[in-house]
């Protein structure tokens, strides 16, 4: 197995000719050793030159990067990440997204993962939103950081329920044995959480979360409402496709508290005897978020998105109903596709 690399670094690529350079250039800089990794990425009918771009870094980059490109019958992140590990050697298949930016120590902290939980079949990494110093990136950035700490809190107690496509990792194995994406290949999106949930299922105590600064993925926030939207609804549709009901539990929970939350000072306006209980109410999860929130931005080095919490618990309720309802709907438009369920 010496000539065998320990992963295979899968990219799904369409049109992200202008973002691949800066990753390829961070999979040069990575600390573990060339021979231990390789790249395959795969172009999604790509119309500008992101075929071009991974070419002529081939035959320049100092470790093994292989183009894929899809035949005219395989379309989507699934189907390209799927004909990538098709032609990957590695046993352990990692995964992230062209527009991704990585620190040098990424791989070795998946490596160093590996030797101290050599049993693991699923290891799920940080990521982080990054954008311009303004309100709405710390409301999204605050939002998403809590999502990936809920992530690992429950793989932690081995309830497992969300985990992020721009950096996971898992055992070539076991994604054979458990069928692989053989039965949602048919929705666009869920490459990630679907996944887990079957590998969790078939192998219990095997799923982690990859707590290591060095192994954090960070990819830029949406640079519009419109886009935070459309991106939002994309992740909400595969919501009534799970199986586990973990993630289920977990998003009917903070949907209904959140809700709730709202309803009391709409209800309060009627009947100010309530206003005690209301105010009770926020108090009590406020704090909750900050005492829970506070060392997932300790871990990001982003305690100051803090001050965002109370105007992000403000406009919570619609925006997550807003959501919700057009996940349930279940069509959006996603790297200029129009995609249904």
């Amino acid at each position: 197995m010496k000539d065998v690399p320990l992963f295979s670094v899968l990219i799904a690529a369409r049109n992200e000719a202008e973002s691949l350079p800066q990753l390829l250039r961070d999979l040069a800089a990575q600390t573990l050793p060339a021979a231990r990794f390789e790249v395959l990425i795969a172009d999604d009918h790509s119309t500008d030159t992101t075929a071009a771009v991974v070419a002529a870094a081939a035959a320049e980059t100092g470790f093994a990067l292989r183009l894929i490109s899809l035949s005219a019958d395989q379309t989507g992140k699934k189907a390209a990440l799927q004909a990538a590990l098709q032609a990957a050697r590695a046993p352990w298949l990692v995964c992230t997204d062209a527009d991704c930016r990585l620190g040098p120590g990424w791989l070795a902290a998946y490596a160093a993962h590996l030797a101290r939980q050599p049993q693991a079949n699923f290891i799920s990494g940080p990521v982080l939103l990054t954008g311009p110093n303004t309100f709405f990136t710390t409301l999204m950035g605050l939002e998403f950081a809590g999502l990936v700490g809920v992530g690992a809190a429950c793989l932690a107690h081995q309830q497992p329920t969300m985990c992020n496509g721009a950096n996971l990792a898992y055992r070539r194995a076991s994604f054979e044995a458990v069928g692989g994406y053989a039965d949602n290949a048919h929705l666009a999106s869920g490459d990630d959480e679907f996944l887990l949930h079957k590998i969790h299922a078939a192998f219990p105590g095997t799923a982690h979360f990859l707590a290591d600064a060095a192994a954090i993925a960070r990819t830029a926030a949406p640079p519009t409402l419109r886009a935070l939207l459309r991106q939002r609804v994309r992740w909400a549709s595969k919501w009534r496709h799970y199986h586990s009901p973990a993630p289920r539990r977990l998003a009917l929970l903070v949907l209904g508290a959140n809700v709730a939350l709202a309803a009391g000072v709409a209800a309060a306006l009627f009947w100010p005897g309530l206003w005690p209980w209301v105010a009770a109410s926020w108090v009590i999860k406020l704090g909750a978020d900050a005492w829970f929130l506070g060392p997932v931005l300790d871990f990001f080095g982003q305690r100051k998105w803090l001050l965002g919490l109370v105007p992000l618990q403000l406009l919570y309720a619609p925006y997550a109903l807003a959501v919700g309802a057009a996940g349930w709907r279940g069509g959006y438009e996603w790297k200029g596709r129009a995609v249904r369920g």
